[in-house]
């Protein structure tokens, strides 16, 4: 059953018969739609995260180049980069942060999961860069912590 999400005046109506989610920037000039379903979240702690985000950590899901379609706001979405070869993208009317990319993952955006406008039915996978993490945010879950990146073992291409 479609529903019906504005963006900054434009009425948009999602998802159509197959997965689909519907998302956006806080002006809601910058509309975007998945046509996946949702890996695993990825809660990331690192330096970056947490200076790009404003807050204690990033919560990333990966989703697949190709199932990652802009609606909208094309002519806003602003670009830093934060390392050599890693792009953030960001709205440039009111600064939320939309997704990331690396040159050495091409198929694969980033997205912020908080930017998601339906209930997720993925969940958080796992922890980031806790070696890195704010002192003043504890983290109170029995997610997996790694001290620095994730890294899938070679026979394994998903989150544990």
């Amino acid at each position: 059953m479609p529903f019906e999400v504005r963006y900054d005046g434009a009425l948009l109506t999602e998802p159509g018969p197959s997965v689909a989610y519907t998302g956006g920037c806080l002006c809601g000039a910058i509309a975007f739609r998945i046509e996946s379903e949702l890996a695993p979240i990825q809660v990331c702690h690192c330096i970056q995260c947490r200076k790009a985000q404003g807050g204690p950590f990033a919560t990333n899901i990966p989703v697949e180049a190709s199932a990652f379609r802009l609606l909208a706001g094309a002519q806003l979405l602003k670009t830093f980069e934060s390392a050599p070869g890693k792009q953030r993208f960001f709205c440039g009317r009111c600064g939320s942060p939309v997704y990331s990319r690396r040159e050495s993952l091409p198929s694969i955006v980033r997205v912020r999961a908080g930017l998601i406008d339906q209930p997720l039915r993925t969940q958080p996978a796992w922890h980031a860069y806790t070696a890195s993490k704010c002192n003043w945010w504890p983290i109170d879950d029995d997610l997996p912590q790694y001290p620095e990146a994730y890294v899938p073992a070679t026979n394994d291409a998903s989150p544990p």
